[in-house]
């Protein structure tokens, strides 16, 4: 009973040391009762404690390398603020002896032809297809044409009629040719004169009726050839050697003569060997090409890379007046078959040199005052300066004013670079791939 004071009477340290010691010996008493060493425990809070001190000096660690990262990072951002831009530069070139001039053209066949039907009728039968190599005369299908049988048989019954008409036509003539000349060659008194006028008279009109006659049959034999030229259309023939393109027929379909638009057309065939290749110049090149003298090689981008050399065979020698282009036609041998009609394919010409200077496209500036270039001079100062175009085939752009050989310039240059402003210059060869993929829109 006296206990609550006693322990009302201690200090609160007494108390708790107190407590500390009654549950460090109820933990020994069980670690006792389970049989577990009595110093477990202590080894447990050392541990602990050698823990935390680990995870401290971690955190103390960590944080300092973060600071000094991030101070490192600032400071850099500082310096490359400060620091003059960076431009990609690449020397200005004279223009070589032969400059190459790329465009893009397409390939066009030397004939073609849609072949339609001559004669009114249905198709009987059909020969070749899409794919086929004819040959000039080859019969391509049969057309059945019965209305046409049928009056090329009455132009010939017709013509019968016409010839048996003639020949009573002649038979009466010859009788009153006859009477008329022995009423012409009587003696005189014997027959008068007006018998021998209407004998005569009888003669000259069985000679027109003949004529008359005649002319009939001739018309009808005209209608009998015209209808045997007609039937010569029943077999559809190849104008000359090709491939066939297009099969627009089947057997039984109906066809009608003529090549309106409402008429469907029975084949397309076109002649691949030579070939033409088409191409549209700019104006800076017209010059060059008129004159036909420019080598050209052609280049097919589909698969295998193939090149084919040729020349200049004619040009519209005239611009046209919206693109100011002029169109150029190359042709070349297709013995193979290695170009079909619709191929899209590069072009490339060699012209003369003008004494220009070669730089990328990517080397201009556009503003309101013209074309300019960025010049980057041997201090790293850039100048402006403006240039005259020569002659642009889109990577490439040749100067005639404005620009030296050997002259450094800057490529994409940002706008907000000034006049005498300071760079670093990051140089590149212009054969260098870089310099072509800066170039390139």
């Amino acid at each position: 009973m006296h206990e609550p004071h006693e322990r009302a009477g201690r200090s609160e340290d007494e108390l708790r040391e107190t407590d500390y010691g009654d549950d460090t010996q109820a933990v020994e008493s069980r670690a006792a009762a389970a049989g577990f060493d009595a110093r477990t425990g202590a080894r447990l809070k050392r541990a602990a404690r050698i823990l935390a001190i680990v995870f401290g000096v971690a955190f103390v660690l960590v944080s300092v390398d973060r600071l000094v990262k991030a101070y490192g990072v600032a400071r850099a951002a500082r310096a490359a603020a400060a620091a003059p831009p960076l431009v990609e530069v690449i020397p200005a070139r004279a223009v070589g002896a032969l400059q190459h001039l790329l465009l893009p053209g397409y390939v066009a066949a030397w004939h073609a032809s849609t072949i339609y039907a001559r004669v009114d009728g249905y198709v009987a039968r059909w020969f070749v297809d899409i794919g086929d190599h004819v040959h000039a005369g080859q019969v391509l299908a049969l057309i059945e044409t019965p209305d046409l049988d049928a009056e090329l048989a009455a132009a010939r019954a017709q013509l019968k009629a016409d010839q048996a008409t003639v020949l009573v036509r002649q038979a009466e003539t010859e009788f009153a040719r006859t009477t008329y000349v022995r009423w012409r060659d009587s003696p005189k008194g014997v027959v008068s004169d007006q018998e021998r006028a209407e004998k005569k008279s009888a003669y000259d009109s069985s000679v027109a009726r003949q004529r008359s006659a005649e002319a009939d049959a001739a018309l009808a034999q005209a209608r009998v050839d015209k209808y045997q030229a007609m039937t010569q259309f029943k077999k559809v023939t190849a104008p000359y050697d090709g491939v066939i393109t297009v099969r627009d027929i089947d057997i039984g379909n109906l066809v009608t003569a003529g090549s309106t638009a409402a008429t469907s057309p029975l084949y397309v065939m076109t002649q691949n060997d030579p070939i033409r290749i088409f191409v549209d110049a700019p104006q800076s090149a017209a010059e060059e090409l008129l004159n036909g003298n420019a080598p050209v090689e052609v280049q097919t981008g589909a698969g295998a890379r193939r090149t084919y050399a040729g020349k200049v065979s004619r040009t519209s020698q005239a611009l046209n007046p919206q693109a100011r282009t002029l169109r150029v036609e190359v042709d070349i041998p297709n013995p193979r078959d290695e170009l079909v009609p619709g191929m899209y394919v590069k072009v490339g010409f060699g012209l003369p040199p003008r004494g220009l200077v070669q730089v990328p496209a990517a080397a201009l500036i556009f503003r309101a005052s013209g074309p300019q270039v960025a010049r980057v001079d041997s201090a790293g100062r850039i100048s402006f300066r403006n240039v005259t175009i020569g002659r642009d085939d889109g990577t490439v752009v040749e100067l005639s004013s404005g620009v030296a050989p050997g002259d450094r310039l800057a490529l994409n240059v940002s706008s907000q670079i000034e006049d005498g402003q300071q760079v670093r210059a990051q140089n590149l060869r212009p054969d260098n791939p870089a310099a072509v993929a800066s170039a390139e829109p």
